[in-house]
């Protein structure tokens, strides 16, 4: 490799890795619209991880020169995953995924409680007060299901706020109407993974920051699970307010790690560990650093502080076609759309729609596509699509429209024509279904 820089791949690598996804995808045939579940890894993501698997296999922790190499890529992607959230290098924690992240924030959450509040905290009963956390219905479900854990095994109270039927959001009012002393968090997603609608978390941060300094209770801690909106919309932690921000990789074309953000972790903003080993990453997540998937975050996070403006531009631009040729075909009166909601904000990339009519049900429809790869919602809930999406029945949508919902997610490097021609198999997925019936 000469003197070539570890994890930059030369300008003739990057040309060659592009034909050889570009053809795999012409053999493929494949027209894929599901970026919300998953993305792929960038040629230069690929490159940084084979870099660092090859020259960066050391222990980060050892002092030879293999050790001090994958210590360096640890510490230049830290780096550059705190600058993509305009916080510190200090503020990231690597971790396995979102779901590991979103873990340890409630746990943390439950642990700061008892140390600091919970012989102090009775009701009128004079019995302890149980920590009370307030979430969304919305959310995904490594915050849902470890809500519903901590609620069904009597360590914390859980307050499930419902969306608005009319903007599809979180109502900043609805959410500090939930607020109790006992309050110790409250964690609300930046944008929902099936309707794309950004919820107003600036606002909150801003409404309860104040009530926080008047308190006598426990400190209530701001999270905000980050997967769907970073890589598609600015995200900046100063500007939101969060104590607490997921990130996770293979949402924007990275691998499949990923990272907590925490506004001066131990300092300023409580992290306890959910296990404990050899140290790394400051005790706050003991384990030997997977150096080649942190080199591959690294790079995913510096394309974004690159390109984003160009993605975002991009991602709408298709969107918006997609959307205008989905009414062409189909008409205004045989289509919904289900992520359209009057004065919110939603991601550039996601478009949910219903195509109308008796057995046009979601997962009928794209079982009889032949090139269009695409959900019905959350690849996490694959295994429950002949159900309506629970997210869809909380913003209103009816059931007969709900169970017809299809997610349509688009990417980077998503064209007019693969629109062009996903909108036609749906077509005729359509037509093949109604002369069946």
């Amino acid at each position: 490799m000469g003197d070539a820089v570890v994890g930059v791949p030369s300008k003739d690598q990057l040309t060659l890795m592009e034909q050889t996804v570009s053809n795999c995808r012409d053999q493929d045939e494949r027209i894929y619209m599901d970026y919300n579940a998953t993305t792929p890894l960038e040629p230069e993501v690929i490159m940084a991880i084979t870099e660092a698997l090859k020259d960066a296999w050391g222990n980060p922790s050892s002092t030879y020169l293999p050790g001090r190499k994958a210590k360096g890529i640890n510490d230049k992607s830290r780096e550059t995953v705190a600058s993509m959230v305009n916080g510190q290098a200090e503020d990231i924690i690597f971790m396995s995924g979102g779901t590991e992240a979103n873990n340890l924030v409630f746990h943390t959450a439950v642990k700061h409680f008892w140390d600091s509040w919970g012989e102090t905290l009775l009701n009128e009963e004079q019995m302890t007060v149980l920590p009370h956390i307030i979430t969304s219905s919305i959310e995904h479900d490594s915050v849902k299901i470890t809500a519903d854990s901590l609620l069904k095994e009597g360590k914390a109270d859980i307050t499930f706020v419902k969306v608005s039927k009319v903007t599809g959001r979180v109502e900043v009012n609805d959410v500090l109407a939930a607020m109790r002393p006992n309050t110790c968090l409250i964690s609300v997603m930046l944008a929902n993974n099936e309707t794309g609608v950004i919820m107003p978390i600036k606002e909150l941060c801003q409404r309860v920051q104040p009530l926080n300094v008047q308190r006598s209770g426990p400190r209530i801690l701001l999270h905000s699970d980050g997967a769907q909106a970073i890589g598609k919309v600015k995200v900046d932690v100063q500007e939101l307010g969060v104590d607490y921000l997921t990130i996770v990789g293979h949402k924007f074309y990275g691998p499949r790690i990923g990272a907590l953000y925490v506004n001066k972790p131990g300092s300023m903003t409580p992290l306890f560990p959910m296990f404990f080993g050899g140290g790394q990453e400051r005790n706050f997540r003991p384990g030997t650093e997977n150096t080649p998937m942190i080199a591959g975050l690294g790079k995913a996070a510096e394309l974004v502080n690159l390109h984003l403006p160009e993605y975002e531009a991009h991602l709408c631009d298709i969107k918006q076609y997609l959307e205008q040729r989905l009414q062409a075909v189909f008409g205004k009166e045989k289509i919904h759309f289900n992520s359209h909601f009057p004065g919110s904000e939603t991601l550039p990339n996601t478009c949910n729609v219903s195509l109308l009519g008796p057995g046009l049900e979601g997962w009928k429809v794209l079982s009889r596509c032949r090139w269009l790869l695409a959900s019905v919602g959350a690849a996490c809930h694959s295994d429950k699509v002949e159900r309506p999406s629970h997210i869809l029945l909380s913003c209103d949508i009816s059931p007969e429209v709900a169970a017809n919902a299809l997610r349509l997610s688009v990417g980077r490097r998503t064209t007019r024509k693969d629109v062009d021609l996903a909108v036609e198999d749906l077509r005729e997925a359509v037509c093949r279904l109604e002369e069946g019936s």
